[in-house]
């Protein structure tokens, strides 16, 4: 068996400044950070982040972390490359600064990779780390395949029938401190 995992980053990290905006008191609860757009400062260790998907002892294919292209001064993408991950970045859109390109391309690179390197007679399995309902058909092809999918997501960012169809489902929450970087004291 072989692991195959694709992270949306953007979904991840503004998902888990949701629950930072809850922990700090900056909103009431989860429902009002979503409804209210509330996020607070937080970043996650992507190292932890690999260890929770791919746990040690795992055969991994592939790992790849999707997202914008960030600044030419940010650090952190050198850290995901340093955590085994492969990066693919999108430029945001000019008009509307919002993402663009990424969960279609990440779904995308699941489709290639699972007839070009997944297995299912070796039980192969492809990891995806979103929550967007967008990805259901994507998942659903994979399984039509004999491949079998594991959905890793907050909660309360998953959608209910993406959940519902994975093979398994992990809920991040219980590993929000432990994927939690912290800052150096300056």
């Amino acid at each position: 068996m072989t692991l195959y995992v694709y992270v949306d980053n953007s979904n991840i990290w503004i998902e888990g400044q949701r629950i930072a905006a809850v922990r700090s008191g900056a909103a009431r609860d989860i429902r009002t950070a979503l409804a209210q757009q509330i996020t607070a400062p937080w970043t996650y260790d992507f190292g932890r982040l690999y260890g929770i998907l791919c746990p040690p002892g795992e055969n991994v294919g592939r790992s790849i972390l999707f997202g914008s292209k960030p600044p030419e001064n940010d650090s952190i993408w050198q850290r995901v490359r340093d955590a085994d991950f492969e990066v693919e970045t999108f430029d945001r859109s000019t008009f509307t600064n919002k993402e663009k390109q990424v969960d279609i391309a990440l779904s995308t690179r699941m489709m290639e990779d699972s007839f070009t390197y997944m297995k299912a007679n070796k039980g192969d399995i492809a990891i995806l780390a979103a929550g967007d309902g967008d990805f259901l058909p994507t998942i659903k092809s994979l399984q039509n395949r004999g491949l079998g999918v594991r959905v890793v997501s907050w909660s309360h960012a998953v959608s209910h029938q993406l959940r519902d169809t994975a093979d398994e489902f992990i809920e991040l929450d219980p590993h929000f401190d432990h994927l939690t970087r912290t800052m150096p004291a300056a």
